[in-house]
């Protein structure tokens, strides 16, 4: 994990990579559990009788949100900035979500600082996130994350 004592220690490391989580296993709990939260029961997601028999995965996929949704959770794995009180999801630029992500697949996330800009109180941080599938030579999701940290 990087650490750094500051934002503006922070800030001199934009343009540079922050690093790669380790996989995780995305299971169908897990996918189940968002299904409930946000009442996307489609069965592409949470059938996998039918799953195997209809779709072309031949078993559930994640939702392309619960993947995103796990930005938060992995980007706590990756850095740390000392001074920071608090941080808010503010947004995206542009979020793709280009391949599969199927049932028991092992997924990482690699990050890179774009940019630490101070907006109002705080600093609007903006990074490239890049969901992995292991095994697979293209990316889940690419997402361009605008989160707010404040000191």
């Amino acid at each position: 994990m990087l650490t750094f004592a500051n934002l503006a220690e922070f800030s001199a490391h934009a343009g540079q990579p922050l690093g790669e989580t380790e996989y995780m296993i995305i299971t169908q709990e897990m996918i189940n559990l968002f299904a409930q939260a946000t009442g996307d029961h489609q069965w592409i997601h949470t059938d996998p009788e039918l799953a195997a028999r209809l779709s072309p995965y031949k078993t559930p996929i994640a939702h392309g949100f619960l993947t995103l949704s796990l930005a938060p959770k992995l980007m706590a794995e990756l850095y740390r900035v000392e001074s920071v009180k608090m941080g808010i999801n503010y947004g995206s630029n542009k979020v793709r979500f280009t391949n599969a992500v199927p049932v028991e697949s092992r997924l990482r996330m690699k990050v890179q600082l774009q940019s630490v800009e101070p907006q109002n109180k705080g600093y609007r941080i903006i990074t490239e996130c890049i969901f992995e599938v292991e095994g697979e030579q293209k990316p889940a999701c690419v997402a361009e994350l605008i989160t707010l940290l404040f000191e």
